[in-house]
């Protein structure tokens, strides 16, 4: 699935998953208590570089760096483009 967004060098793009909207008790939160997410999907790698070889791929969950990227809209969906080097983890399935 192409976004028609095609990162450079070693950035991705990303989708910013929700944050939750419960505590673990059930209580629910306002729209002020969330924390920013820090959990994304996956959805365009760049090719790395000699000094930054890609090890991402699209699909990959992960967790990211609370202030790192670039929000952009593009076609109405909100994306993050960020570096390789601000991806902390990636999600086992």
């Amino acid at each position: 699935m192409s976004i028609g967004i095609k990162p450079l060098g070693a950035r991705v793009v990303i989708r910013k998953m929700e944050a939750e909207e419960k505590t673990e008790a059930g209580l629910l939160l306002s729209s002020t208590a969330k924390e920013k997410p820090q959990q994304a999907e996956v959805l365009a790698v760049g090719p790395g570089t000699e000094e930054e070889p890609m090890e991402l791929k699209v699909g990959d969950i992960v967790i990211f760096s609370r202030y790192g990227g670039n929000d952009l809209k593009y076609k109405g969906e909100e994306y993050t483009i960020i570096n390789q080097r601000d991806i902390l983890a990636t999600i086992e399935k």
